[in-house]
């Protein structure tokens, strides 16, 4: 039995009939860039999570920058995130020309101190940009009363949290403006790149539209600068297929999350914790161990593999020198790089292959443990 982190495969196999009969209402219709299914796509997911309008792109990565973007957010701006997260969070950022400037995080959670984010502020601070990790939201009551407070603006990242909720309200839906990926990876996730922003301000929504287009509307005629960053026909008509699976993903991920945690309980890995208030979407089921090396190797040779989300932190990387950080600045998040990990979660996982990774993750925990 080999067991991935992810499969798409078996997914795939049970909804083919829909995902190649949404492929060929495309290819049979003559229009295959921003027609019809990206337009029902937008309208249809903005409206799942909770806002008025949707902006389809080619990915995450340009959801967070033309969301920035619209923002009027460029050289001279700061705004303030996490070095905890993936890398295109802070290169979207650095390609505004504004700089990232990090917060750690909450040592439960893994997700933004708030605390220590409104410390950060000076007067050149113009966006908050939390990121959603691994499924759960982050503090968005605080975020917004110190955005309040200071007059700034906040754009969720919310590629990892599809369907999370905060206070019974859908991710992406607590903000000015939310990104979202529809990577193969994601909760709700196509078969190549595509993103979306999302906002409940029609004048932002407008400008989106216009950036992400050359900054044109209807016509060949560009009225400010803009990109080119459209989300393909195709794409959108097998993510509104797979959005009508949104909640059941969810739900079976929630449920492989619960076996996790009732199974693991009297391991000595650290479990995530959903915190009260908020429903997590498991995008990832990421637990902590000191040996977390040595346990991924042993599992290896069971033929289970394990991930990890993220073993450097952005603000160690040389990419990233020039924000001026240096090691030990972040200490939670630093702390967390060399612990974490992530167990298999994907939907068609069965109940017999996660009970294979638990029994055999059980097993090289007590190995490990014996030796210390």
């Amino acid at each position: 039995m080999i067991i991935k982190v992810w499969d798409y495969l078996k997914e795939y196999e049970s909804e083919k009939e829909e995902i190649h009969n949404a492929i060929e209402e495309v290819l049979t219709s003559g229009w295959l860039i921003l027609g019809e299914k990206v337009t029902q796509f937008e309208e249809q997911f903005s409206k799942y999570c909770g806002v008025k309008f949707g902006v389809g792109v080619n990915s995450a990565t340009d959801a967070l920058f033309l969301g920035l973007k619209a923002l009027d957010i460029g050289k001279g701006d700061e705004v303030i995130t996490v070095s905890n997260t993936a890398v295109p969070t802070v290169s979207a950022i650095t390609a505004t020309g504004a700089r990232a400037v990090f917060t750690d995080v909450d040592p439960v959670s893994y997700l933004m101190n708030v605390d220590q984010s409104e410390s950060l502020i000076t007067p050149y601070t113009k966006c908050i940009l939390p990121v959603h990790l691994f499924g759960q939201c982050a503090d968005m009551d605080a975020i917004n009363r110190v955005a309040k407070k200071y007059n700034l603006y906040i754009l969720e990242d919310c590629a990892q949290s599809h369907g999370a909720k905060y206070n019974n309200k859908i991710a992406g839906s607590l903000s000015d403006l939310a990104a979202f990926s529809f990577y193969p990876t994601k909760i709700l996730g196509g078969y190549g790149d595509a993103g979306m922003v999302i906002t409940q301000n029609e004048d932002l929504y407008q400008k989106l539209k216009k950036l992400r287009f050359y900054g044109m509307e209807k016509t060949y005629y560009s009225l400010e600068q803009g990109y080119n960053s459209r989300l393909d026909e195709l794409h959108a008509s097998i993510l509104l297929k797979k959005l009508d699976h949104l909640d059941n993903y969810i739900k079976r991920r929630r449920e492989l999350a619960e076996q996790y945690n009732h199974l693991l309980k009297n391991s000595s890995l650290i479990l995530p914790k959903e915190i009260e208030g908020r429903q997590h979407a498991y995008y990832l089921y990421v637990v902590r161990h000191p040996k977390r090396d040595l346990i991924i190797e042993k599992l290896k040779k069971q033929n289970i593999y394990l991930n990890i989300s993220y073993p450097w932190p952005i603000h160690t990387m040389p990419g990233f020198s020039e924000l001026g950080y240096k090691q030990g600045d972040l200490p939670v998040t630093e702390k967390l790089a060399n612990e974490i990990f992530s167990l298999p979660m994907y939907p068609s996982l069965t109940n017999k292959e996660q009970v294979f990774v638990v029994t055999s993750l059980n097993k090289a925990l007590q190995n490990i443990d014996k030796q210390q």
